[in-house]
């Protein structure tokens, strides 16, 4: 048998397994699991938010896969894949990202972040600039300038250690949800987050609220686009003087799961946006 014939076989099996499911090992050990559909190329890297998994997802995979290879993973301590990690920063999930697109082999990739899957693919992409075509944020880093003054990101994360389930309620009410978010998702986002471990729920969002992407946007030379919600208004200024070209396709009527909540508007959004990243990284 050739070298060729032996190679086509190994790229055979990688792909039979990833269909099913198939397993990375980020940098750290921890197992972190994903699932490859479709075949053409560029492949989209699909990257959830807290406390949900590639699941969030289902309603987009199988437009997506009939024109793209689609990668959606689990981060760490989230569905499938494992969670025994020391210091949940958004850095050591960009790095379960990087071991995924790896695992995957895949050349050159769209990086798609919902929520807190924004900074997470921000950490992925500087750390895998060489194959980075272009970026697609959800929902999320709507003003890149703003921050949240560390003694209220300390007391908001005191709360949730004091009483997680109802703070998490509250939270969620104020937050995540719009006046038309249907009962299901607004069920759905409660039964995820109320089942992640408390301690590395709070852990998480500590990181998450703290992150500064400024930093990574420096290193970052890729397009950047994004699809919101209108709960919160986008801040285009100011995230064009650190992502050049930076436009916003805005899905209206949505809290922060847009995908779950108007898929219909969504996934066409989601295409546009796409489409505008490959066609500004030419």
């Amino acid at each position: 048998m050739s070298s060729l014939e032996v190679a086509l076989i190994m790229v055979a099996a990688l792909a039979a397994g990833a269909a099913g499911g198939a397993t990375a090992r980020s940098s750290d050990g921890v197992a972190i699991r994903f699932q490859v559909s479709g075949q053409a190329e560029p492949t989209l890297v699909l990257v959830h938010g807290w406390a949900f998994d590639h699941h969030v997802w289902d309603g987009q995979v199988p437009s997506l896969s009939a024109r793209h290879r689609v990668v959606a993973l689990d981060l760490a301590g989230h569905g499938e894949s494992g969670g025994s990690r020391v210091a949940w920063t958004m850095a050591a999930f960009g790095e379960d990202v990087k071991a995924v697109v790896e695992a995957a082999a895949a050349k050159q990739v769209v990086l798609v972040g919902h929520s807190m899957g924004g900074p997470v693919v921000l950490e992925a992409a500087r750390r895998m600039p060489e194959r980075v075509k272009g970026i697609v944020l959800v929902d999320t880093l709507l003003d890149v300038e703003e921050r949240t003054p560390a003694a209220e990101v300390e007391a908001f994360a005191r709360q949730l250690e004091a009483d997680y389930k109802t703070v998490v309620a509250q939270m969620s009410g104020n937050y995540l949800f719009a006046a038309a978010t249907p009962a299901a998702v607004r069920e759905r986002v409660l039964a995820q987050a109320t089942a992640l471990p408390a301690g590395v729920s709070v852990a998480v969002l500590r990181q998450a609220w703290a992150y500064d992407p400024v930093p990574a946007l420096r290193e970052i030379h890729a397009p950047v686009r994004a699809v919101n919600a209108d709960k919160f208004p986008t801040n285009v200024a100011a995230n064009r003087r650190h992502m050049p070209g930076y436009e916003a396709i805005i899905v209206p009527g949505c809290g922060h799961y847009p995908m779950l909540e108007d898929p219909a508007r969504f996934g066409p959004a989601l295409d546009q946006a796409v489409a505008q990243v490959l066609a500004a990284s030419r």
